[in-house]
């Protein structure tokens, strides 16, 4: 069997982490780049990647997210905040980059430009949000993905109170929103669900070649 199915296989979302094992620096730094390389709309990354280590502030944020052990037993709780809105200067940062990376003149990128900003500027408000937000979840995906291939146990999580956790983290003064919570670390040998057989959907109801 192929070593990535059968990581992807062995991770489960854990519900109890080891508190006595951390996730190495070095082991940290991959996920994090792994999490970084990601694909999003337009290659724009409209998000932060927070990474709380803090234990004051993990304990802070626990019952914003109904009091779950996962905030404050995992090795790190890593927040992906999405921009909550943005203007021209997302665009416009990016296309900075690129020239400065691929030494293309800017004036090169002006069509690729106008076309970004033709098919997002016209968005609402509450659009744009719904957009970003949906970009944290390819970063999530791989996340999850990188750290199963680390054998790093995660658990995403949606159940939280983001306006809570905006206020505590500060998310709000700069534009961002809470979007997802992923924990990570070591599986405790007391998480029985570690041993509950995967429950998928068969290949045959869930693709459909055309």
């Amino acid at each position: 069997m192929n070593s990535y199915i059968d990581n992807l296989k062995w991770r489960y979302a854990t519900k109890k982490f080891d508190t006595s094992k951390k996730v190495s620096q070095k082991d940290l730094e991959i996920l994090l780049e792994a999490t970084s390389l990601s694909a999003s709309s337009y290659g724009l990354q409209p998000y932060e990647i927070l990474v709380i280590e803090d234990a004051a502030l993990r304990n802070k944020l626990q019952p914003a997210a109904w009091g779950q052990s996962q905030i404050t037993e995992a090795s790190h709780l890593i927040v992906l905040a999405n921009q909550s809105n943005f203007g021209e200067e997302l665009v416009d940062d990016y296309l900075e980059n690129v020239s400065e990376t691929r030494g293309i003149p800017s004036n090169d990128l002006q069509g690729y430009s106008d076309f970004m900003k033709s098919k997002l500027m016209p968005l609402s408000e509450s659009a744009k949000a719904t957009w970003t937000a949906r970009q944290t979840y390819i970063a999530l995906g791989n996340l999850l993905s990188a750290a199963a291939d680390l054998k790093i146990d995660t658990c995403p999580m949606e159940g939280f109170d983001s306006a809570q956790f905006n206020e505590i983290l500060g998310l709000s003064k700069k534009g961002l929103n809470a979007a997802v919570l992923v924990a990570i670390g070591y599986r405790s040998q007391e998480d029985q669900t570690q041993h509950y057989k995967k429950v998928r959907k068969n290949k045959e109801s869930l693709i459909t070649f055309i």
